[in-house]
């Protein structure tokens, strides 16, 4: 095992012999410095340069002395930023110019901060390229910047310069899950094998593109909101979480953390509930958030978001939004007591759920959030029992009966409604609950590729509606209910416009290891999973009564 040499000065946020290119550097489409912070037992530049290069090393936990960070499980702001992953996984994607469309599906369902987009007038762009002293970099590089209708044909249309847009891998948070190969419906992503060769060229890319400037704002439509993922301060959850490759999750954060950010800056805050998120977000000493964070234990979450909001209003920050982040466990069972306190409180906090069906943390035990049928731990799959027996808690439809409550449902998969449901949040003036519905691979028994495409197929099966109920829409829920975005409202199941047949909640779990034990060797589904089926059914049918569409 390397040792740490705990004379270390070196700046972790410059170029080194372990990391050559400063791909592990603060700021994510542009270089920034380390944030600091006017606490007298946090020492930003100790903490980054002694304790997180012991760790990066290697014998850390050998080496470093304990110490009033550690104590007080303090963290600064992106150290995840400063970490490796770049020998995870054998395979990265590599950037298929011709291909693109500029759609940015890709940038926006990354779960890890790796896949980065960037848009300049063509003319600024030769101007950098100009300063790029080796030739052979200077062509790769170059090569690498698309000519998109999006971008360069339809300014050219409107009278202005073309702009060149660039898809670059951070080779140092990529863990190859290919989700942004499956995103892509263009072709504009491919997997290769991790040669010596495809990661230099790919390490000096990702250096030359932060050092290439920002992105041409002027390029930017606010109103197309996928694309705001092509400005700095959007990236407020930086890559080196340590989730799993694809997480559900890890995109589902990205997400939200880019449309506060884009709204608000870096003046807003989180408050997590014990689970997952908080696992691979704060594992010591790597923090992949910008903003300010604090863990709670999971059946308190809410309670202590109650207490961070009356102290900052007391402060005179009102307008500094609070997220309080949790799973399974915070707001559907142990922390729902708390959840209900504080939504009835009329606070202004706002909510995100994590929803996985199962307490993915502590091993993939059944939740009430749980679909009836799945095969779970402490609902098994056996002899006497199909699975878990009772039908799934619906904390949306809940959450609709306490008092000016703002709630919606969505998915990163339908990322236009998730913006909506999260600006909605946002601007309203109360408690606001989002639930999100997020693939954990490994409990659902799907592929690390397939976040974003079960996630719509858990809409397309009414396993998993999209809604929003905005109370300042009117007076009576079916004024305020809206479930715009699932396809054919009005019916019972949604057919498939190219095969005519009927898409339903068997068809979600044909796709899933979580029910594979509910079909038989015909592929003829149980009978638990066709009374599951038929709560799915009942639940829609609820919600299309409660819309005024039944």
């Amino acid at each position: 095992m390397a040792t740490v040499d705990e004379t270390a000065t070196a700046n972790m946020n410059e170029a080194s012999e372990r990391d050559p290119q400063n791909n592990n550097s603060y700021g994510t489409l542009v270089d920034a410095p380390y944030i600091s912070v006017d606490l007298p037992i946090l020492d930003v530049n100790d903490f980054n340069n002694r304790i997180i290069h012991g760790y990066e090393a290697g014998g850390a936990e050998k080496s470093l002395p304990a110490d009033l960070t550690t104590a007080r499980s303090l963290i600064p702001a992106g150290t995840a930023t400063l970490r490796d992953f770049s020998y995870v996984a054998p395979e990265i994607p590599e950037y298929v110019t011709e291909n693109c469309t500029g759609c940015m599906d890709c940038v926006t369902l990354c779960p890890d901060t790796a896949i980065l987009g960037k848009v300049l007038a063509e003319s600024t762009l030769e101007e950098k390229l100009a300063d790029v002293p080796d030739e052979s970099e200077r062509g790769m590089f170059e090569k690498q910047w698309s000519k998109t209708r999006k971008y360069y044909d339809g300014p050219k249309k409107k009278g202005k310069e073309g702009g060149r847009f660039a898809i670059i891998i951070d080779p140092s948070k990529c863990k190859g899950c290919a989700e942004c190969v499956t995103v892509c419906d263009d072709l504009a992503l491919k997997m290769v094998p991790k040669t010596e060769q495809v990661m230099t060229d790919i390490r000096k890319s990702h250096r030359l593109f932060k050092n290439i400037g920002p992105s041409d704002e002027s390029y930017i439509n606010d109103n197309l909101l996928i694309d705001m993922m092509l400005k700095e301060q959007t990236h407020i959850y930086t890559g080196g979480a340590g989730s799993c490759a694809g997480c559900g999750e890890g995109t589902a954060l990205r997400m939200l953390c880019s449309a506060t950010g884009n709204m608000h800056g870096d003046k807003w805050g989180i408050a997590a509930a014990t689970g997952c998120n908080t696992v691979y977000t704060s594992t010591y000493p790597y923090n992949p958030y910008l903003v300010p964070w604090t863990n709670s234990l999971f059946e308190n979450v809410a309670a202590d978001a109650m207490g961070i909001r009356s102290r900052w209003d007391q402060m005179g920050w009102q307008d500094r939004p609070l997220w309080c982040v949790g799973g399974d466990g915070a707001m559907f069972d142990i922390g729902f007591q708390s959840l209900s306190r504080m939504l009835a409180s009329g606070m202004n906090i706002k909510v995100f759920v994590l929803d996985t069906q199962v307490y993915s943390n502590t091993g993939g035990q059944a939740s009430t959030a749980t679909y009836a049928g799945q095969n779970t731990k402490m609902s098994i799959h056996g002899k006497l029992h199909a699975g878990k027996q009772e039908r799934r808690k619906e904390i949306a439809q809940i959450a609709m009966m306490h008092p000016r409550t703002y709630v919606a449902q969505t998915t990163c998969a339908h990322t236009n409604h998730f913006y909506k449901s999260v600006i909605g949040a946002l601007e309203f003036d109360g408690p606001a609950i989002i639930n999100c519905y997020t693939t954990c691979q490994p409990e659902h028994g799907v592929a690390d590729n397939m976040a974003t495409d079960q996630a719509r197929l858990a809409v397309d099966t009414r396993a998993f509606p999209l809604l929003i109920h905005d109370p300042t829409k009117g007076d009576t829920i079916k004024k305020r209910l809206s479930l715009q975005g699932n396809p054919s409202v009005k019916d019972d199941w949604w057919k498939n416009p190219k095969t005519k047949e009927v898409v339903d909640f068997i068809d979600f779990c044909r796709s899933e290891g979580r029910f594979s034990k509910h079909f038989d060797k015909d592929g003829n589904p149980s009978e638990t999973l066709l009374a599951s089926k038929e709560d799915r059914l009942e639940n829609w049918h609820q919600l299309q009564e409660l819309a005024g569409l039944r």
